[in-house]
């Protein structure tokens, strides 16, 4: 009956084909020169003494459930040095979120801690995908999806511009304190991850703070043919015609492929004529951890110092340099070595997303492990101009959150939890058990606490639901 009624409206919307010309939201340009470059350090008075950022990986609800469980230890977490009094999440400087980790950071980022446990009930606990479903089949919604620029990712946006409140990235900057948001997408043409920062938007001569955090959620969660792309306007043409020239490419470098490929990615962004438009999908085609572009960034600069040498900080500030990376990715559904049948198109398409598509993954993550002990290694000889930021003895932490390392019975189920916007309650319960008990567990977590001089967190009440 539901089908039927389902096919009944698609027909009635068909009938009123070419009758929509609605248009969805689009990009503004800069209003006037951007501001100076500021960090997070700078833009909410915090202490860099400690420099956390936090990184949720892709994965739909799963991921969401998965991170807001890390997300919950952390504020369980005791801080106690200089004025980061309170908890580890409240001491979080920058949050970074992919696909379904974007849903949950830009939330923190939006209400802060003491709002984060709205997001059990408003988000992970409602049948989420159902009402996407049911904006679907609105015969309003159905006519909407008739315009050529107002695809299905629209409709996605709308709801979740309710569970933001219709906040933008310009209210996050207001809120005192605040982390600072990186929400990663996927430039269609590029290949590439595409940032909603400001430095990205200073390229196409655009305004970020007035994007709705609906929008960049959007992009970042826009699994291509299930949802439409999301596009922006690019108006580096403009800009050039007022005399401001982006300060944001990265700087010229010869020895290095990743500072080369980097600087033509973002100089391609300067040539609005032959890009007018940028298209943006999922981010985790690109990096479903939402690293690979810090690492590039830092790596552009030439060394771990250098890329700090420009955003502010006093000489001599940073004692700890934090990175806690969230992977939420499941194990394929069925094992295809097990059998000498040949695969179906869907356990094809599933190997090759949680098989083999997570190797890129796996890449990434011993890449940085082996680029932290660079760092490591650089720091421990001391600068000679005096404006190194780092103090003496300074530390690097990087930790590595995995789904894959839960423990107990649940974790083979846990690693079966499939990609969707709404999962069972049980499967809620169970993935922010396991993050919170993976963080605490973590050895590189509990070398950072005693490095900290933190108290260890206290065993976490399970949920009884």
């Amino acid at each position: 009956m539901r089908l039927r009624r389902a096919l009944a409206l698609l027909l009635l919307a068909a009938c009123a084909a070419g009758c929509s010309s609605v248009r969805p939201w689009i990009n503004a340009p800069l209003p006037e020169a951007p501001a100076p470059v500021a960090t997070a350090a700078q833009l909410a008075a915090r202490d860099p003494s400690a420099l956390f950022a936090v990184t949720l990986s892709g994965g739909g609800a799963r991921a969401a459930a998965f991170g807001y469980g890390v997300l919950q230890e952390l504020r369980a977490t005791p801080c106690c040095w200089n004025d980061k009094g309170g908890n580890m999440l409240d001491a979080v400087d920058v949050v970074s979120g992919v696909s379904g980790g974007s849903i949950i950071a830009t939330y923190y980022a939006a209400f802060g801690s003491e709002g984060l446990d709205n997001f059990e009930h408003e988000y992970l606990r409602q049948n989420f995908q159902g009402s996407l479903l049911n904006q679907l089949l609105r015969p309003a919604n159905l006519v909407d999806l008739t315009s050529p620029w107002f695809g299905r990712s629209q409709l996605l946006a709308r709801r979740l511009d309710t569970l933001y409140r219709g906040m933008t990235f310009g209210d996050i900057e207001r809120r005192p304190r605040h982390p600072q948001l990186l929400v990663t997408a996927t430039d269609m043409s590029l290949g590439t991850g595409f940032e909603f920062t400001p430095e990205q938007f200073e390229l196409i001569c655009s305004d970020l703070s007035s994007v709705p955090l609906s929008f960049a959620v959007t992009a970042s969660s826009a699994v291509p043919l299930l949802l439409s792309p999301l596009t922006l306007k690019n108006y580096a043409e403009d800009c050039r015609s007022r005399g401001i020239v982006p300060r944001a490419l990265a700087p010229r470098r010869e020895d290095d492929y990743r500072a080369r490929m980097l600087r033509t990615q973002e100089g391609s962004y300067l040539d609005a004529r032959t890009r007018p438009y940028i298209h943006l999908v999922d981010g985790g085609l690109s990096d479903n951890l939402g690293v690979r572009r810090l690492l590039d960034r830092a790596l552009a600069g030439g060394s771990l110092r250098a890329s700090f040498s420009e955003v502010g900080i006093p000489a001599g500030s940073v004692h700890h340099l934090v990175l806690i990376t969230v992977n939420s990715e499941r194990d394929p559904s069925t094992r295809i070595d097990a059998s000498d049948k040949v695969p179906g198109i869907a356990e094809v398409v599933d190997a090759l997303l949680f098989g083999a598509g997570a190797r890129a993954t796996t890449e990434t993550q011993e890449f940085l492990a082996d680029l932290a002990r660079q760092w490591q290694s650089e720091l421990s000889r001391r600068s000679a101009d005096g404006k190194d930021v780092f103090a003496p003895g300074a530390t690097i932490h990087v930790i590595q959150v995995n789904l894959r390392d839960a423990q107990g019975d649940q974790r083979r189920s846990l690693l079966q939890v499939p990609t969707a916007f709404s999962i069972a309650d049980a499967e809620v319960s169970g993935l922010i058990a396991a993050g919170r008990s993976v963080l605490r567990s973590s050895p590189e977590f509990q070398k950072l606490l005693r490095s900290l001089g933190a108290p260890a967190p206290a065993a976490a009440v399970s949920d009884p639901r």
